[in-house]
């Protein structure tokens, strides 16, 4: 086994293991650098008309190859109130909950990201995901700062063993945007906080994964483990990939929606070779689906990945069968399997974000039929306590008839089924029977 890289290279910790945004040279207060960097050699990426647009407007010292690098959108991420009233006419709520802001979790957007949202409404569905509001500091019954007991379960610091044969991976804290619904938003963004994501960290979680060899799957997940360098990301792969027991190996990103460039020819070469290995992509609506993460997700699945989507349910920004079902759609046309609809976790401060469970039945029971299997995710709850995901599907059994159990379709038609011996729906009688009610 080769040594590990050399981590001490850091800006923010000799400790950490840098993320890109390390790499790129810049800590986490750094201000943004308004001159016109000079840019590494940068591949093609695509650009849609809406980016050109946004770019020569709002940056107009970044010229395409600028805007196409990766490491120049982290520099120039979005994170202060002055950046913020730059670009957005922001409300009263808005700039006050910014000025208030508070804890580990930063506002952070990319240019890239940023483009896509609209820069006079408030209530634009990606908007309100990003920039904070007043109901972010109110704190109702029943939500924690960490409501899936992720640190109860926790094995060693940043491995958490909650299922018999897998575990999470927490490699590190840094993302490239900050989601206002974030369930880790105790311990992403800010440096110094309540984890220190480390070298040492990194080897005491192998070193757990190695002495268990129950566990077969590990999820690596963070933060974002596509803000790791190539080389660590490479170094980390490859270290858990030797451990004989360890069959399958997932990631869990958000990169490829807000930060599409950092999808890399040299990236997808790091990753081919560390099959099996999927990916866990999280989407939120169907404006996320441009021809920059086309580009994207077309390297990744031609790189062998498979894909899967992860979509939070959320309140004003996509719980409407008219958003979901084209976010679904669309997914599938660009390689990604809808895989997760999750209820919006009881995070602190996310009571504006979150809906009635009702309300992702409903979703599911518009897709279901409606359009193929392919696209309807499994909907879940991840129980708070340290539970685990619960799925959760709309009652298609109607009743029974002696031997037949009776079922409603997606169009609510009754139809029977051969179930001799069954006693599934038998207390809800019989709905076809003359007389029953409709």
């Amino acid at each position: 086994m080769d040594d590990a890289p050399d981590f001490s290279s850091a800006t923010l910790d000799a400790e950490e293991p840098p993320s890109i945004a390390d790499i790129a040279g810049f800590g986490a207060n750094a201000p943004i650098r308004r001159t016109r960097p000079a840019a590494p050699r940068s591949e093609r990426f695509v650009q849609s008309a809406r980016s050109r647009a946004f770019r020569r407007r709002f940056y107009p010292e970044a010229d395409a190859a600028q805007w196409a690098d990766w490491r120049w959108q982290l520099r120039a991420r979005i994170r202060a109130q002055a950046e913020l009233e730059r670009i957005f006419a922001l409300s009263a709520d808005e700039r006050d909950a910014v000025a208030r802001r508070r804890g580990a979790l930063p506002v952070g957007i990319t240019p890239y990201y940023a483009s896509l949202m609209d820069r006079e409404n408030p209530a634009d569905p990606l908007r309100r995901t990003h920039i904070p509001v007043g109901q972010e500091y109110v704190r109702l019954p029943g939500e924690a700062d960490d409501p899936l007991a992720e640190d109860h379960d926790a094995a060693v610091p940043g491995l958490v063993h909650r299922y018999p044969d897998r575990v999470l991976f927490l490699t590190t804290g840094t993302c490239s945007t900050y989601c206002r619904y974030c369930t880790r938003s105790r311990m992403v963004g800010d440096p110094g906080g309540e984890y220190g994501f480390s070298r040492r960290q990194w080897e005491r979680a192998i070193a757990y994964i190695e002495a268990h060899p129950e566990i077969r799957d590990v999820l690596l997940s963070g933060g974002d483990p596509l803000t790791l360098a190539d080389d660590k990301l490479d170094w980390l792969l490859g270290r858990l990939r030797a451990i004989r027991h360890v069959e399958f190996i997932r990631i869990g990103t958000k990169v490829p929606t807000v930060l599409p460039m950092r999808v890399t020819r040299a990236l997808t070469k790091v990753l081919k070779r560390h099959h099996p290995l999927w990916m866990s992509l999280h989407f939120t609506h169907p404006a996320e689906l441009t021809p920059e993460v086309a580009e994207a997700t077309a390297r990744l699945a031609d790189a062998g990945i498979p894909l899967g989507s992860q979509t939070v349910l959320l309140r004003g920004v996509n719980d409407d069968i008219a958003v979901m079902k084209p976010l679904m759609q669309g997914l599938l046309r660009l390689r990604v399997k809808p895989y997760y609809l999750y209820q919006c976790d009881p995070i602190s401060g996310s009571a504006h974000f979150r809906t009635p469970v009702s309300k992702g039945l409903e979703i599911i029971e518009g897709l279901r039929g409606h359009t193929t299997g392919y696209a309807v995710p499994q909907y879940v709850i991840d129980a708070p306590g340290g539970g685990g995901k619960i799925p959760l599907l709309p009652d298609y059994v109607a009743g029974r008839d002696g031997d037949d159990l009776i079922l409603r379709n997606f169009e609510g038609g009754l139809y029977r089924y051969p179930d001799p011996g069954g006693r599934i729906g038998a207390e809800r009688g019989n709905p076809m029977a003359e007389g029953a009610p409709k």
